[in-house]
């Protein structure tokens, strides 16, 4: 287009200024929108082993080649895989005013279930709702900067921590990941 503008006699300068503004979508009634938060999209699977995490980050960076602002917050306490994915592997985030601050990686904010275990590939053996409790308090006190879509890697499955967080996490839209099979 600005090569064709500069082809008609007497244009000798052409600029193009490009915006983007990114809106608040609807969420679930009766839940309240997370601060600094425009969107949030759950990434979830009925197993693992799907490329549920896969997904997730790549849709998280895609986002972010766009330019939006995103975070990825890895809630998969079975086996949380994004410090490795994002070259984040044993590094800690910083509290500030009882706020984690997430870290940054290739243009995302990112917070982990396993930045807090010392070991990313040590699963935590938690179960319902001391496993729902540490995933609602991670998601609630990281400190989000000026989102405009948080990408949440679910635990992978279809049990009580996935419905719980499901039904307190204000989501404006989710991603199933699945693979062919017979069944």
């Amino acid at each position: 287009l600005i090569a064709a503008a500069k082809g008609v006699p007497g244009v000798d300068n052409v600029s193009v200024n490009v915006t983007m503004k990114i809106i608040p979508h609807s969420v679930q009634r009766g839940i309240q929108l997370l601060p600094n938060v425009k969107n949030i999209v759950a990434v979830a699977s009925g197993k693992g082993g799907v490329g549920k995490s896969t997904t997730a980050v790549n849709l998280a960076l895609a986002l972010a080649q766009e330019g939006a602002n995103v975070g990825l917050l890895d809630a998969d306490i079975y086996g949380p895989s994004q410090p490795t994915m994002l070259n984040l592997s044993g590094q800690t985030p910083k509290i500030i005013d009882n706020a984690f601050v997430p870290l940054q990686a290739h243009g995302l904010q990112v917070m982990s279930i396993g930045f807090l275990t010392g070991d990313d590939n040590t699963p935590i053996v938690w179960r319902g709702p001391k496993a729902t409790g540490a995933l609602i308090q991670l998601f609630s006190q990281t400190a989000w900067h000026d989102l405009d879509y948080l990408i949440i890697d679910m635990p992978p499955g279809t049990g009580d921590i996935q419905l719980t967080l499901s039904q307190r996490i204000p989501v404006v839209g989710s991603v199933i990941v699945t693979t062919p099979q017979d069944i």
